[in-house]
């Protein structure tokens, strides 16, 4: 027999498999020897009280073994002789649009400019080491994009977009914990991710479409408005070869020479909203404190503490961005000249900080004046972005030193003599962002941290420290398409796809675009 059980337990009754199993046969009033199986369906954590719950949906399999897996098995057939599609950018986009084509029966092609994972890793060092961005292998740019290095989360809010469950289920038949299909925000871990991507990029090989790494994509091939094709660029020989077939671009949201390309030919593109603002980041032992209102912080059973603040300042949203609990603050600027700041976590989330982006929305018109250019720009935030990590980069003594100040002292619009420690592998500089960052983030930041310092005691506090600049939470850009159909698009042949595109935010909601751009390029192939 298979029944399903909801429970709402202490911490240490969850953790301890034979407490669990005998508190199910109490509800179920059954004996527990008969229970061959539990399986966590969903794991949530109430931290509203002082008394923290664990909330678990769990499935109880009575004298009988389970007939399947916890998550749902996909079959990737041989397209090594299918139509081929170009897929522009190896991020999660990118990979789950390339998985989505092998299921259609299409073959991908998948260009991206940076390494593979592995090789990422000593271009990931260098930038802490020798102070030094290779362009086109980064923290935003290689096999995985911006999420291999940099947390892997995978909440999302965009459940009505498509299958969630669907995007976790590749995940974890490339080797993710299946945990992240019950966990309320599941998060695989940055030590552990690029490992799936790995496999993941062998399940595209395997089935016969191809990955070219250090593949720069350098223009389109249109023909009549139609896009047939795309050119590239090997960054390792500098041999240039023409690729054939209808174009799925997922790019990434710091891409920023696809954005000149394609304003340069006429391609509509407009200019988005953003939000840009810090990293900020406390001792994860304070935020376990306040989160689990206990003064010995979170104990023996529960994880690192998570928070979420959202508030309105003057018509515009400030609210926390990425969070990461028992994580690191990572320098994320992809060329020289630049200082950005994100945020990652392992899978323990054991380091002894927590942060999160602190950021203010902003629109285009926000911005317009500030930056001497007209609202209707399509580049606009772009430029916007560019300027604020290049002032960035000036406060930091033109290295990856980070500038950054107490948290307490940013409110109070005074200079930091001192910082505390910090993750950021580069080093911090003491710097009046209160000064030089423009008011408009400055003001909404300062009002937003002495509210967030009200609704949690101790939020605000010295302790903490503001790391700049945090600006590429989302693509400064949107590229046309058609609303939510994506099967009339502006120059047909062109799909543009994921967070580089203006369509998502997050690696789930990547995934889910991908995987509905597939299938609109398989639609789009059929009626040719």
């Amino acid at each position: 027999m298979v029944t399903d059980v909801s429970l709402r337990l202490l911490p240490h009754q969850a953790a301890s498999d034979a407490t669990l199993r005998q508190i199910v046969a109490d509800q179920l009033k059954i004996d527990a020897r008969t229970i061959s199986s539990l399986r966590i369906r969903r794991r949530s954590i109430d931290a509203r009280q002082r008394t923290i719950y664990l909330n678990l949906s769990i499935r109880v399999y009575i004298a009988q073994q389970p007939d399947d897996d916890e998550f749902i098995h996909t079959d990737y057939h041989d397209v090594s002789h299918c139509p081929q599609v170009i897929v522009v950018g190896a991020g999660p986009a990118g990979l789950f649009a390339a998985l989505r084509l092998i299921e259609l029966h299409l073959k991908p092609i998948v260009l991206e400019r940076g390494k593979d994972v592995h090789q990422r890793k000593v271009d990931l060092a260098d930038i802490t080491r020798q102070q030094k961005i290779n362009p086109q292998s980064n923290y935003c740019f290689g096999e995985g994009g911006a999420g291999a290095y940099s947390d892997g989360k995978l909440y999302t809010r965009s459940k009505k977009r498509g299958n969630v469950d669907k995007i976790l289920s590749v995940f974890c038949q490339h080797g993710a914990d299946t945990r992240i299909m019950a966990d309320a925000h599941p998060h695989i871990g940055t030590d552990r991710l690029p490992r799936v991507i790995e496999n993941m990029r062998r399940t595209i090989l395997q089935a016969g479409g191809e990955v070219h790494f250090s593949s720069l994509m350098t223009s389109l091939v249109i023909n009549r408005s139609q896009v047939v094709g795309a050119r590239s660029r090997s960054l390792v020989d500098g041999s240039e070869r023409e690729w054939r077939g209808p174009v799925i671009l997922a790019t990434g949201h710091s891409a920023r020479d696809v954005y000149e390309y394609l304003n340069d030919n006429k391609i509509d593109i407009q200019a988005k909203g953003i939000a840009v603002g810090v990293r900020l980041e406390h001792p994860s032992s304070l935020i376990d404190q306040i989160q689990y209102h206990n003064p010995k912080g979170r104990g023996k059973y529960l994880p690192a503490a998570e928070y979420s603040f959202v508030t309105q300042v003057e018509g515009r949203g400030v609210y926390s961005f990425c969070m990461c609990p028992g994580g690191f603050v990572i320098p994320a600027a992809t060329a020289d000249g630049q200082i950005v700041v994100n945020g990652m976590s392992p899978s323990n989330r054991g380091t002894q900080w927590s942060n999160s982006g602190m950021v203010v929305e902003l629109h285009p018109e926000d911005v317009s004046a500030f930056m001497q250019t007209d609202s209707s720009d399509p580049l606009l935030m772009m430029r916007f972005q560019q300027r604020l990590e290049h002032d960035c980069f000036i406060q930091g003594n033109r290295k990856q030193t980070a500038p950054a100040q107490r948290m307490v002292d940013f409110v109070k619009g005074r200079l930091s003599y001192d910082l505390p420690p910090s993750s950021y592998a580069p080093g911090l500089i003491s710097s009046p962002l209160h000064f030089w960052m423009p008011q408009f983030i400055t003001r909404r930041l300062q009002q937003a941290f002495t509210l967030f310092g009200h609704r949690s005691r101790g939020f605000l506090t010295n302790e903490a420290a503001l790391i700049a600049v945090e600006t590429r939470t989302s693509a400064p850009v949107q590229i046309a398409r058609d609303g939510e159909s994506l099967q009339h698009i502006r120059i047909s042949g062109l799909f543009p796809c994921g967070e580089g595109a203006g369509y998502a935010g997050g690696i789930v909601s990547a995934g889910i675009d991908g995987e509905r751009c597939a299938e609109a390029c398989a639609q789009y192939l059929r009626l040719q």
